[in-house]
């Protein structure tokens, strides 16, 4: 069986999908990962890239769709960073549109017997409609997506009826990350266990090494510094000097030259394994990104979750609802609040919890199985 991973392009939106690629491909079956420039990366985990309509950029055709398309919506992204999903989604759709042609081409072409796609990315389930075969949506944390979906493919109208489909089916299933606790009461779909897949490498030496007094991993995920500045790890750092602990600043290739001499319990590394990090540490704080927070979850450590934009406010409220963690503001970053994320027995309680739920949702190769049957049904 030939099967076709799809997403946006972005670590967030394809590095979730490599477990389950891995998984079918494991089981025999020839898979292939396909996305728009600034997907490459995924090629690392060692998955087959198809690029799709090379030379277009997504964020420059959000912007562009914003631009002359759809104003209001554009206005409420830029003002709420992106979090109104429900404005962000249908910009995404237009992008979709873009490379509705091409996408549906490449698809032609490669013939696959089942696509999954990750739920920005619904131009993956027209491909799979003209082909015939089942398409499966493939979520990524803790947002709950029917609504978005049906924003997208309402804004996509035009371009259906342009490839003579009055109406795309419904995905044939739905792969939901989300710890079941965590989805509140809009679970649906078919549950997968967040196997977490953060690049290829090990972690240096001294880190691997047990630690001698308690590390907190933190990170602002390859998006957000680039966009928003340093204020949140600035004021993280400041307030780090008055703990007793080791933070270690995973921030890749962003410059923290202009923050001068940082505390002696603070570390900066270029990127490193989030998983293989948190599991020698005793907390973590991080952007939001919903990989991330489930790297946590799974690890079983309290988190504190510093959300900026994006849907990183929807896993920020996830992890505070459920008692795993904490969220603030950059403003409410202080020794107090790092202390705490420390040493609230309650925190570590409930992420331990989750951890061993975790631990029960099917794994990527039970799931695999079942896509298996979508796509040869059995009579």
């Amino acid at each position: 069986m030939r099967v076709l991973f799809a997403g946006a392009p972005g670590l967030g939106h394809l590095f979730p999908l490599v477990p389950l690629a891995r998984a079918m491909r494991e089981l025999g079956h020839e898979v292939a990962v396909a996305s728009m420039d600034g997907g490459e990366g995924v090629a690392a985990s060692g998955l087959p890239y198809l690029p799709i309509a090379p030379g277009v950029d997504w964020r420059k055709e959000i912007r562009e769709a914003g631009r002359t398309r759809r104003p209001d919506l554009m206005q409420r992204v830029v003002e709420s960073n992106s979090a109104d999903r429900e404005a962000f989604v249908p910009l995404a759709a237009h992008v979709n549109s873009r490379v509705a042609d091409e996408t549906v081409e490449l698809a032609a072409q490669w013939r696959p017997d089942l696509v999954v796609y990750e739920y920005q990315f619904p131009v993956a389930l027209l491909a799979a409609t003209r082909l015939g075969v089942p398409a499966v949506q493939h979520d990524l944390g803790f947002a709950r997506t029917p609504k978005l979906r049906a924003l997208m493919l309402a804004e996509m109208a035009d371009t259906f009826a342009r490839h003579g489909i009055d109406r795309l089916p419904d995905p044939a299933d739905t792969i939901d990350l989300a710890p079941p606790s965590m989805a509140g009461d809009e679970r649906y779909g078919t549950s997968m266990r967040p196997v977490a897949y953060n690049g290829e490498g090990e972690l240096p030496a001294r880190l691997a090494a047990p630690a001698d007094r308690p590390r907190i991993a933190v990170t602002l995920g390859t998006v957000p510094p680039k966009t928003d500045g340093l204020t949140r790890i600035e004021r993280v750092i400041a307030a780090a000097a008055d703990i007793d602990a080791e933070f270690i600043l995973a921030t890749g290739d962003l410059d923290l030259g202009t923050l001068g001499s940082l505390p002696d319990n603070v570390r900066p590394y270029g990127w490193v394994p989030w998983q293989a990090l948190l599991s020698t540490c005793a907390a973590a704080i991080h952007h939001g990104g919903s990989s991330t927070a489930l790297g946590a979850l799974d690890t079983g450590i309290p988190q504190l979750v510093l959300p900026d934009g994006s849907d990183r406010f929807i896993t920020a409220a996830a992890v505070h609802q459920r008692g795993a963690g904490l969220s603030a503001t950059a403003e409410e970053i202080t020794p107090a609040l790092l202390h705490r994320l420390l040493t609230d027995d309650a925190l570590t309680r409930a992420a331990r919890e989750v951890s061993t739920e975790i631990a029960a949702m099917p794994s990527p190769t039970t799931v695999a199985e079942h896509l298996t049957t979508l796509a040869h049904p059995t009579t």
